[in-house]
């Protein structure tokens, strides 16, 4: 997410809703744009685990694939709910409470995130587990996993070091 979207509820939280009023709706509006391209995504994914268990191959699934399978429609359904939640407080939140709305919304993001990211891994592990076996799935679930960790998790706090470094050597934000 870009700075002002992704900046945490403390930094929203030091916002008046009066006065910074020009920065919340920014932000807010932001956060509303990374949504659009997200809930996309996220809905195309639903739609295909809910159409899965239809198809002829779903019934020669075993339990343990049931079950990753089942969490993983659950996952993404929550995913829809969170990523659609900064919608919902946009329109029917309180409009004087700029801030909380924001930092809500933040959170749901967040959160969305988060249940994304296991309906992903999760679908991703029935699939690879029909397709092949043994260590092979493992090995493939876990170099997705790792990739996913690191690019939605890691990469994204990585920024936190490399701007308290920059500031730490008295280097302008942004600055090279």
């Amino acid at each position: 997410m870009p700075d002002d979207a992704g900046r945490g509820a403390a930094d929203t939280d030091s916002l008046d809703d009066e006065n910074d009023r020009g920065e919340l709706r920014d932000r807010y509006y932001g956060l509303l744009q990374e949504l659009r391209v997200v809930v996309t995504g996220v809905q195309v994914l639903l739609a295909f685990l809910l159409s899965v268990p239809f198809a002829q191959g779903f019934t020669r699934l075993d339990d343990t694939a049931r079950a990753w399978f089942g969490a993983a429609l659950v996952s993404a359904m929550l995913s829809v709910i969170a990523f659609v939640t900064p919608t919902a407080m946009h329109r029917y939140g309180k409009r004087t409470a700029r801030g909380d709305r924001l930092s809500f919304s933040i959170a749901a993001a967040r959160v969305g995130l988060l249940f994304l990211g296991l309906a992903v891994l999760l679908s991703f592990a029935v699939v690879v587990d029909y397709l092949y076996s043994g260590p092979v799935a493992v090995t493939l679930v876990l170099v997705v996993s790792v990739a996913l960790i690191g690019a939605w998790l890691l990469l994204p706090l990585l920024t936190f070091v490399i701007d308290d470094d920059r500031h730490e050597r008295g280097r302008p934000r942004g600055g090279r």
